[in-house]
């Protein structure tokens, strides 16, 4: 599913370049155009004075407000956000291997003495999807809802809704699948040790995601940045009146759209695990670890089918 979503992106990209140049859902239009109109209009003020005889051309502006803005604001503030943002997708991906590994250690490495426990181990692994869902609902400060109660019991839910972090509870729950198999010697030390690495992994993975959520900008630097930002817009119609003359609103709003779209655009990946469209993929990914636990489901391991070997041996000793 990720790969065909990559492989749609990619074909908007080639073959639907102008579908994507107007595109309005998704770009940072409606909340830079307003501003970008304002600091229109207050060039077109100025160069109305400037048409009436008024010396209002300052040039020795532009040495000095631009080197400020842009290389305070334009660098730092879009460099930092894409920082959180690709953090966060990284921490998703390695929560996608850990999930792996750990499903694929369970269905393979955990004996099954009676029937009751293929059950159990069904219900283990999809409490890894259970995990991606709750830490997607948790980050996004939503309550439990019936895409995580798809993935457990009707008593594991009713007992995680009362939890106040639903993903440590599951973790809880995996943890203690696990330690019951190794006291019931249908794991050894070693896998039990193996598995519960990948569990602390995916704990980790919770700590991660938590601190981007939890540490914004300060807000005295952003504050200063829309300070700075805005006398820059406001200093630029008299900086250009001289030369362009009735064009100055035309060239003040394009350049203000510029400065405040990239801004924006840090506004809007700062925080990467909402519902906005450059947001991450979250349901996207979750649903890609339920399909893949379903297709390790649908597999058979070796360790399920012991009546089966020890027949075969009891037959091969009679012959």
């Amino acid at each position: 599913m990720l790969r065909q979503f990559i492989k749609t992106m990619a074909c908007r990209e080639t073959h639907h370049w102008f579908l994507v140049l107007f595109r309005w859902q998704g770009s940072v239009l409606p909340a830079v155009l307003p501003r970008a109109f304002c600091c229109a209009l207050f060039g077109a003020l100025v160069a109305d004075f400037y048409r009436r005889g008024w010396a209002i051309s300052l040039p020795v502006l532009g040495s000095v407000v631009p080197s400020i803005v842009l290389g305070l604001l334009l660098v730092f503030r879009t460099n930092t956000a894409y920082e959180r943002f690709w953090e966060g997708r990284k921490i998703w991906g390695h929560l996608i291997n850990l999930s792996r590994n750990l499903a694929r250690h369970i269905w393979v490495s955990v004996d099954e003495r009676v029937e009751a426990d293929r059950h159990h181990k069904i219900n283990m692994l999809r409490l890894l999807v259970a995990f991606a869902i709750a830490l997607k609902l948790h980050l996004r400060s939503e309550p439990p809802n019936a895409e995580l109660a798809a993935m457990m019991t009707p008593e594991q839910f009713q007992n995680l809704q009362a939890m106040n972090h639903p993903a440590l509870q599951v973790a809880f729950w995996m943890a203690d699948y696990l330690q019951d198999c190794h006291t019931q010697g249908r794991i050894n030390t070693y896998q039990l040790a193996a598995m519960m690495n990948l569990i602390n992994g995916m704990v980790d993975a919770i700590g991660g995601c938590e601190r981007i959520l939890k540490t914004p900008i300060p807000l005295a630097y952003s504050v200063h940045l829309k300070q700075l930002l805005m006398l820059y817009c406001l200093a630029l119609p008299f900086q250009v009146v001289d030369s362009m003359h009735g064009w100055t609103a035309l060239i003040v709003g394009l350049i203000s759209f510029a400065v405040f779209g990239i801004e924006e655009i840090g506004i809007e990946i700062e925080n990467p695990f909402g519902h906005d469209p450059n947001d991450l993929p979250l349901d996207l990914i979750c649903l890609t670890m339920k399909r893949n636990i379903e297709d390790l489901i649908s597999l058979a391991p070796s360790c399920s089918r012991p009546q089966e070997a020890n027949f075969s041996s009891a037959a091969q000793r009679l012959c």
